[in-house]
């Protein structure tokens, strides 16, 4: 049951990065990008006022969302009844999420604060195995550099870390005037399906280091990039080291891993 009758606003907080969705058939659509296949739940992150909750609320699915916020909390406590015992007021990037869906598997969804997006998605790959689907609202410059491919200007960590475990799509663009209150910049809406298969065939750890090493170079060749991880000559002769980190595919990290961990064994 949604109670109607509480006309209380919350106000927007900068220091927590709100801008709260105004209009309602985008948050609609945004809801309707989940295929609600594999997972029974699913979390929604920064709720607000719930204009995104409440489309949430009537699919078959159960809906959980965390929000630190306390007015925004106190909020959604009068207005959206239902909810109330699935309400988590708690800082998503520091909360332990196994306390809630223990190892069963949920979708995120949300319009996501500015300031900390790329650490929830961070956040999400580190939980993959329970995570099958993600869709969201970012700056729409963070949601083209996710889903950027090889060769793009933009992409980068984001990208090649997020594509080796899930399928990203930039579904559509969100102008400022649609939030309140507006932000200085366009907004993006995405969603990162799970691979089949989101095992890596080489070290994570070495994967992650290799990505992250590479890009703070990112106008260097490869083999001036990885300067730090002493590699043999004969390893560094190989052709993929010729080339700059933006334009390596998400499988060329992946096959050139394996070939600095065969190197330093």
């Amino acid at each position: 049951m949604i109670n109607t009758s509480n006309p209380y606003q919350v106000k927007a907080k900068k220091h927590l990065g709100q801008h709260f969705l105004k209009d309602e058939s985008v948050a609609q659509k945004i809801a309707n990008t989940l295929t609600l296949q594999g997972y029974k739940q699913v979390l929604e992150i920064g709720p607000g006022m719930g204009v995104l909750t409440k489309y949430l609320l009537e699919k078959e699915v159960t809906t959980h969302v965390i929000e630190i916020d306390t007015q925004s909390v106190e909020y959604l406590q009068a207005n959206f009844l239902n909810l109330v015992p699935r309400i988590i007021e708690k800082d998503f990037l520091k909360y332990d999420l196994t306390q809630v869906f223990k190892q069963e598997p949920f979708a995120i969804i949300g319009n996501f604060p500015y300031n900390i997006s790329s650490q929830i998605v961070f956040k999400t790959l580190e939980m993959r195995h329970q995570i099958p689907e993600f869709s969201g609202m970012f700056q729409k410059e963070v949601a083209e550099r996710i889903c950027s491919k090889e060769g793009n200007k933009v992409y980068g960590i984001l990208s090649v870390l997020t594509q080796a475990f899930y399928t990203a799509e930039y579904l559509f663009t969100v102008p400022p005037h649609v939030f309140n209150p507006p932000p200085k910049v366009d907004s993006g809406v995405l969603k990162l399906t799970r691979k089949p298969n989101y095992t890596l065939p080489c070290d994570e750890k070495t994967f992650f280091k290799t990505v992250k090493t590479a890009f703070q170079q990112r106008r260097k060749t490869m083999r001036n990039s990885l300067k730090t991880f002493h590699l043999s000559n004969n390893l560094k002769a190989n052709s993929i080291f010729d080339k700059r980190p933006e334009q390596l595919t998400v499988q060329e990290f992946i096959e050139l891993t394996k070939l600095i961990e065969k190197d330093s064994n």
